[in-house]
């Protein structure tokens, strides 16, 4: 028999990932359809199911100097209406999930899936996102793109919980979020892509790249970015044809049932290519 638990605050939630062995859930979107029977038959749900989306305590966003911080179980339409928020990861937001989906569904659940094609990640990782991770015991704080090992592994222990998304202070000339899926916003993504860069006196001063849907994880290489730091625009669009030879064999898709490995392949590219092409 499945138990559900509904701590009364943090520090409940917290004892009882401490002696209970749970699924944690805040929205639960993805719950009934990582848990679907393909035969017609009821769902059997075979894990005690500890409920976090009650919790005030990770239901804020705030700022400092630095950062914004976004609780864990803030949905991504309270994001989407929040002045602080990132304007990238807002644009991400509206294209990546439905209004229903919206009000229910959470940033740090579409981190714990871990899916590839989570779109929120791409814009996460651009951005450098960290995670606040707790236990009963401990605190710590680790980058999104460590956190992610693989496709739904992550580095969470069986007593910790995800309770804050830390996403640092950016400014970028311009920061782009592209989703390539069947319907935007209500269908899982095809492929994604986000690009970002910084310009000074016409040279780059910081340039970000990153896919999704195309690997195990997001694909982003900072040591390619940092070729092109230092680079003027013009330049840096005379070389569109090497960049995409650096970022060929990074990109390595899968067939599945929402598209197939070649054609994620050469969008991915061509993405990449449009980036470039309307750098100004």
């Amino acid at each position: 028999m499945v138990e559900a638990y509904l701590p009364k605050d943090l520090d409940e939630c917290l004892k009882i990932l401490n002696e209970k062995k749970v699924k944690i859930i805040a929205g639960g979107t993805d719950m009934l359809i990582q848990n679907r029977s393909h035969t017609g038959m009821s769902i059997g749900y075979r894990n005690d199911v500890l409920y976090i989306n009650n919790l005030n305590e990770l239901k804020n966003i705030y700022e400092d100097d630095a950062f914004v911080y976004i609780g864990a179980a803030l949905s991504l339409e309270k994001i989407m209406e929040s002045d602080i928020a990132p304007k990238l990861l807002k644009e991400t937001i509206l294209e990546m999930a439905s209004p229903a989906i919206r009000h229910t569904a959470t940033l740090a659940g579409n981190i714990g899936n871990a899916s590839p094609a989570g779109d929120s990640l791409v814009s996460l990782y651009l951005m450098d996102a960290e995670l606040e991770i707790r236990s009963i015991n401990n605190t710590r704080r680790v980058f999104l793109k460590d956190f992610i090992k693989g496709v739904r592994k992550i580095t969470l222990e069986s007593d910790e919980l995800i309770t804050k998304v830390i996403i640092p202070k950016l400014m970028f000339e311009k920061a782009y979020f592209k989703k390539v899926g069947p319907r935007l916003s209500d269908a899982i993504s095809k492929l994604s892509f986000a690009g970002a860069y910084q310009i000074y006196n016409n040279k780059i001063t910081d340039i970000r790249i990153a896919f999704g849907a195309v690997n195990v994880t997001v694909v982003r290489d900072r040591l390619l970015e940092k070729k092109m730091i230092g680079k003027t625009i013009e330049e840096l669009k005379g070389m569109i044809d090497l960049l995409t030879s650096w970022y060929d064999p990074l990109i390595v898709p899968i067939d599945d049932q929402r598209s197939n490995k070649v054609y994620r392949k050469e969008v991915a590219i061509n993405l990449l290519r449009e980036f470039i092409e309307n750098l100004i």
